[in-house]
């Protein structure tokens, strides 16, 4: 018999906290929005898309370490443990790690909660004996795993964090979100975190992963205003922008802005109707996604208070996956 994916949904937003939050964004003298406001179910399956594409480098290379590299991680992360995938999206990464370290246990973590839901009916499928939890949370500003997970704390925690999602936080932020995963990791000894983390590279590289020619990336930077227009009752029109994307050399990171190609006013209703008036090339900044030295993340994987730390690396050095521990 089929087990059925149990399913635990922490509340994601406050609905009046979270409009307040993207209309102090849009008004703000430097326009920006959440990253996050990206994955409702269109953008969740547009992002898969984007994996698919000839300059989206990250997810195949990170692949290729698993695969050319699996065996040497087996050896240093635990097995059996229970496996907790931190954006797990359509929860492929994650199954790719079943074979190398067999866990008792899957817990899939992500914000675009029907699309998980979707995801797990899968693995229960291809997995029919393994325990599955969905877990719908909101970790951009703190995470917590809840007591209804029930958890044997004599079990060991694998934390999964690949995709170099971590590259969204800016690197007070992702010290945060590191020193709160190791808070769960030192009650045992053996649990630890397995991270993916994008390098630095050369800019023409990094700039088309996040530009492609067929405009995935733009539909899904675009799509994030149709989101928007739900949740505030704004009226943004997806022909009034353009998707920019750039690589600041200062901070190391890749911009994701929209860019105004005309005079555009949005309105919207949500607490009190408002408006603003956008010139043709204002920009609103929807994401960052800052790029690493290899050494520079240990040294903040150490800072966050992990004591052992191994890099799997790409012969390109293009991305690492680091087990903490």
């Amino acid at each position: 018999m089929i087990k059925t994916p149990r399913f635990t949904q922490l509340q994601l937003a406050d609905p009046g906290n979270e409009q307040h939050e993207l209309i102090t964004g849009l008004t703000a003298a430097a326009a920006h929005f959440s990253p996050k406001y990206f994955y409702d179910l269109l953008g969740s399956r547009l992002f898969d898309a984007i994996t698919c594409l000839p300059e989206y480098y990250p997810t195949r290379t990170e692949a290729g370490i698993l695969r050319n590299q699996g065996e040497k991680l087996a050896s240093v992360v635990p097995h059996e443990a229970v496996l907790i995938d931190l954006g797990a999206g359509n929860c492929k990464k994650g199954m790719s790690l079943f074979d190398f370290i067999h866990p008792s246990r899957y817990v899939a973590v992500d914000i675009s909660v029907d699309f998980l839901r979707e995801a797990l009916e899968e693995v229960q499928r291809q997995h029919p004996d393994m325990t599955l939890d969905g877990l719908g949370e909101d970790f951009s500003t703190e995470f917590r795993l809840p007591s209804e997970l029930r958890l044997n704390p004599e079990t060991p925690k694998v934390f999964f964090y690949p995709g170099s999602s971590i590259s969204n936080f800016g690197p007070d932020e992702a010290l945060v979100f590191l020193k709160q995963i190791q808070a769960y990791c030192v009650k045992n000894p053996k649990s630890g975190l397995l991270i993916g983390v994008d390098l630095v590279k050369d800019k023409a590289t990094l700039e088309a992963a996040y530009d492609d020619a067929l405009g995935v990336t733009a539909a899904f930077n675009k799509n994030a205003l149709l989101n928007i227009n739900q949740r505030i009752g704004a009226d943004f029109a997806l022909a009034d922008w353009a998707h920019v994307a750039l690589f600041n050399t200062e901070q190391l990171r890749i911009e994701m802005h929209l860019e105004a190609v005309r005079d555009a006013t949005v309105h919207w209703t949500a607490q009190g109707d408002g408006k603003r008036t956008f010139r043709q090339g204002d920009r609103i900044h929807s994401e960052n996604s800052y790029k690493w030295l290899k050494s520079s993340f240990e040294a903040l994987l150490r800072e966050a208070g992990f004591k052992d730390v191994t890099a799997f690396t790409d012969e390109n050095e293009w991305f690492s996956l680091f087990w903490a521990s």
